[in-house]
């Protein structure tokens, strides 16, 4: 399996499993990544979905073999783009990328893609494409620039330099910057606070909201904001976040 998956605690867990690689992505790694990802958003149980690295690596880019078959035998239907992308942005509940490691090239675009990014303090981060005689595959010229601000991206973009953890943090493409050690103890317990005491409907409509807002308006966004605040006064999650804060105890949503 080049992809592990797991559920505990409302969390579902996504382990790229190629470390002797980096978990550098490969074709069989997509579907299964794309197959644990729609399976997760489809669980009611889930909340939560963490995607992280075997070993001391989060994602190193698509694999050289891969590239060297393209440079020696050109494009077919399995090394497409396409069919090396994982469908993250379609995902409704919160996705976070533990990154562990190196995220160059398309492991960036991983994380990227995710909502959150929490990485350890070795971790680096790289677009590569440059130095393959490549360009800005995978969404990385939407999204970087979006993070970074135009001139951080670019300079990643045209520089294929790495960027370590504090300068990632700087530019916005982490949030945060966690010790190496406990590094995925620190993520769990993270993830599982979130699945606990965030509603599961307030969260899903949160991200959609800010999907949205990329293409809306200040008029479009308010709008739709007082459509889905006065959907969520009749829901029973509000009911549940009201009383569980009067009652001083801990909240039990239920997602509707």
């Amino acid at each position: 399996m080049e992809a592990l998956f797991e559920v505990a605690h409302h969390v579902a867990t996504i382990t790229l499993n190629r470390p002797d690689k980096l978990n550098a992505w490969t074709a069989a790694m997509a579907k299964e990544v794309s197959a644990a990802m729609l399976a997760a958003d489809a669980e009611p149980d889930v909340r939560i979905i963490v995607i992280t690295g075997a070993g001391r690596g989060f994602c190193a880019g698509a694999d050289m073999s891969l590239l060297g078959s393209i440079v020696a035998a050109g494009l077919d239907s399995n090394t497409s783009p396409a069919s090396r992308r994982a469908p993250i942005p379609e995902v409704a509940k919160p996705v976070i990328a533990a990154v562990n490691g190196p995220a160059v090239g398309l492991g960036l675009a991983l994380a990227l893609f995710c909502d959150i990014r929490i990485a350890t303090e070795s971790a680096r981060f790289g677009t590569a494409f440059a130095r393959r005689g490549l360009i800005a595959e995978f969404g990385l010229a939407w999204i970087l620039p979006r993070l970074a601000g135009l001139g951080n991206a670019l300079d990643m973009l045209l520089t294929a330099r790495l960027v370590d953890a504090a300068e990632a943090q700087r530019f916005g493409l982490v949030s945060r910057v966690l010790p190496d050690e406990g590094f995925a103890e620190a993520v769990a317990l993270y993830a599982r606070e979130l699945a606990a005491g965030v509603s599961p409907r307030s969260a899903r409509i949160i991200k959609q909201q800010v999907a949205a807002g990329h293409t809306q308006s200040l008029d479009q966004a308010f709008a739709l904001s007082e459509q889905e605040m006065l959907a969520s006064l009749q829901c029973e999650d509000f009911k549940e976040g009201v009383a569980h804060f009067l009652e001083k105890r801990p909240p039990s949503f239920k997602g509707r």
